[in-house]
């Protein structure tokens, strides 16, 4: 499928109905719990293919071990970035009623977590193909309506960015849902945990997380923020709309990306204004150039004037 173009269902029964819903909020906010009761709620009241992408279970525990303190920055977003590209070969693989390709460059611990994560949910099926290449989907997988989870942090607008673009390219559904938790709840559920964070660190993404804000980018729109999630099983109507909407009004691959908008309109200005400046510099230098050729024939008519004097 070319991106852009509308999602087949099996055996070319229509549109399918795909979706991404990003969930974000600070570590230990309640996130994963939150994403497995709103997906057991969505397969058993919706009949709704569901996967859940846990970034926590699917970054590689052997990259991290060996990186000692940790990868970089740069380094984590290049791990992102490989993730979503994982969820781009599942989503073609949907699309397109085929089986979903490896990609040639690939962190194999990543990718294996990956499948791992897909097959548990009954969206690949369990037995992979010879040369493990390849993964067969499942009947879930290409029947029906399909959403897809994403569960991380997702602090930044820019990263919850990247996942819109994804939606956008093929025409999918995107939704976000923060979870709004009590800083302080995050800390003490962070401390009773195996592999906890630095408290530091939790510290700090309070600091710099930045909310969903439709009032200021258009693309947030369809965001829903969940106050106190430990009291909330995913089943408040306000989600359902949240998720209805999503899967009912897919991004358009043409919609005006404001950003871009914004960028050719300050183009066009300039380049008008440069329009404007090259006509009065030629206007400013013909009136010149006819002021001189006046002078010239005034002082050649005065010259004329006292020789026949």
């Amino acid at each position: 499928m070319k991106p852009g173009g509308e999602a087949r269902g099996a055996r070319g029964e229509g549109p399918r109905k795909l979706g991404l819903c990003v969930l974000c909020g600070l570590p230990a906010a309640g996130k994963s719990t939150f994403a497995r009761a709103l997906s057991h709620r969505l397969r058993r009241e919706r009949g709704w293919a569901v996967g859940v992408v846990a970034y926590d279970d699917v970054m590689p525990d052997a990259f991290l071990e060996e990186a000692g303190a940790g990868p970089l920055p740069s380094q984590w977003k290049l791990l992102r970035q490989e993730l979503l590209k994982y969820i781009e070969y599942f989503l073609l693989a949907v699309i397109n009623g085929c089986q979903m390709s490896a990609p040639a460059n690939r962190t194999e611990a990543m990718w294996g977590d990956f499948i791992t994560c897909l097959k548990a949910q009954d969206l690949l099926s369990p037995a992979a193909l010879e040369a493990q290449s390849s993964c067969l989907l499942t009947k879930t997988a290409i029947s029906g309506p399909l959403f897809l989870i994403l569960d991380d942090n997702f602090y930044y607008q820019s990263m919850r960015y990247e996942v819109y673009q994804l939606a956008r390219k093929y025409s999918l559904g995107f939704c976000q849902v923060f979870l709004d938790c009590p800083l302080e709840t995050c800390l003490q559920r962070n401390g009773q945990r195996p592999r906890a964070l630095p408290a530091e660190t939790i510290h700090l993404m309070a600091r710099k997380i930045e909310e969903p804000n439709p009032k200021k980018n258009a693309w947030e729109h369809n965001s829903l923020t969940v106050r106190n999630p430990a009291c909330s099983s995913g089943a408040s109507p306000e989600l359902t709309d949240l998720l209805l909407t999503a899967l009912e009004n897919p991004v358009k691959s043409v919609e005006d990306n404001v950003e871009q908008k914004e960028t050719d309109r300050i183009v066009c200005s300039t380049n008008i204004l440069h329009q404007a400046d090259q006509t009065l510099r030629r206007i400013v230098s013909q009136t010149m150039k006819e002021a001189k050729e006046d002078g010239r024939k005034l002082q050649r008519q005065k010259k004329r004037g006292n020789k026949s004097r």
